[in-house]
């Protein structure tokens, strides 16, 4: 008889943040997952575990700083989304892995009209790199990201939603 699914339930909340980036052009702020994280080299949206007692406005703030060393000018939350699967997992554990995604739009702090730049803050996270993807590379179909990486689908969730996540969206 084979063991039966670790069952593991987590919610998190993520900043989805568009606007143009360094170059100019109108960029998505994507965090990649290091080796300590999982699926490790997979690329998602600043953001993570909502810790026991934190609101989830505040952990989307905390996580915006220690993965992306970004501070919100304002932040809204905009959907929900989920995902259910059961799979090798975790430390190679069989899962009934599913989580929960709070998503909030999010305006950074700049000093002018530059795009700020991101930097990972947190030492020995589960975040190694951090930056503008220009949203011409990542269109509503993308599977991978800038690396090669693939896309997690909560982003490909949001790519299918950008309207929504624009500055110029409805407050």
């Amino acid at each position: 008889m084979s063991e039966p699914a670790h069952r593991t339930q987590r919610l998190g909340a993520y900043a989805v943040v568009v606007r143009p980036g360094p170059d100019g052009r109108e960029a998505l702020l994507l965090a990649r997952i290091s080796a300590l994280g999982y699926p490790a080299g997979w690329w998602g949206l600043p953001g993570g575990g909502v810790d026991h007692g934190e609101s989830p406005h505040d952990a989307v703030l905390r996580e915006l700083h220690e993965e992306a060393g970004l501070e919100a000018a304002s932040s809204r939350i905009v959907d929900v989304h989920d995902t259910h699967v059961v799979e090798q997992g975790r430390a190679d554990r069989y899962e009934d892995f599913h989580g929960v995604h709070l998503l909030y739009r999010v305006v950074v702090r700049a000093d002018g009209e530059e795009a700020p730049v991101p930097r990972v803050v947190e030492v020995d996270g589960t975040t190694d790199l951090v930056q503008w993807v220009p949203l011409v590379d990542l269109p509503p179909s993308a599977t991978h990201g800038p690396d090669g990486g693939p896309l997690l689908p909560v982003v490909r969730h949001v790519l299918s939603r950008l309207g929504d996540y624009r500055v110029s969206a409805p407050a």
